[in-house]
Parts: structure tokens; sequence; C-alpha cells
């Protein structure tokens, strides 16, 4: 898997319930061919939420999504994705758009 763009937003919690900050990636992810994922169309994005409190970070949600159409895909991180993906989380959630 190699992460080919992204977004990142700060999401606010109005009510003030929620303790930490929240960050919302938009990524857009490559696959290789003979990865269960790999969609011809290179259009895969992966939406992951960022929590950082008390300067430790974790990802609480994430889903695989189809770019062409916004469908929800029913795949998980192995977990070296998963560390891969946090770790270039938390070296971009400050680049707010």
């Amino acid at each position: 898997m190699k992460i080919t763009s992204y977004e990142v937003d700060k999401l606010n919690d109005p009510t003030g319930i929620i303790t930490g900050d929240r960050f919302e990636f938009l990524l857009g992810i490559e696959v290789p061919e003979d990865d269960e994922l790999f969609d011809e169309s290179n259009s895969l994005d992966l939406r992951v939420i960022l929590v950082i409190e008390e300067s430790e970070a974790r990802i609480v949600q994430y889903h695989f999504l189809n770019r062409s159409n916004g469908k929800v895909l029913d795949f998980g991180l192995e977990a070296e994705e998963e560390a891969i993906v946090l770790a270039f989380c938390k070296e971009h959630y400050n680049d707010i758009i």
C-alpha cells in the first residue's frame, strides 16, 4: 500500500464532550496488483480519524472507500499497514486544509 495523496481537516466538537483533538484524513492509496483491494481504476481512498490526546496519537476509526462511487469497502488494515498509516497521520495532522 502506498499513500499517493492526502487531505486533513480538524474536527470540532461543539458539545465539548469529546476529549483530545480529532483529525479526519482522506488518503489516496495505491495497492499492488496482488492485493485483494486492487482496483484497476486505482481509485481507492482511506478515511481515517486520528485522535491526539495528551501527546499520544491513535487511530480510532478508518474505512476504505471506492473513490468513483463513494461506496465503503469491507476490508481492514494489516498491523503493518496500520502502523504506516498512523505514522503518516502523526507526521501530517498539522497540515490542516
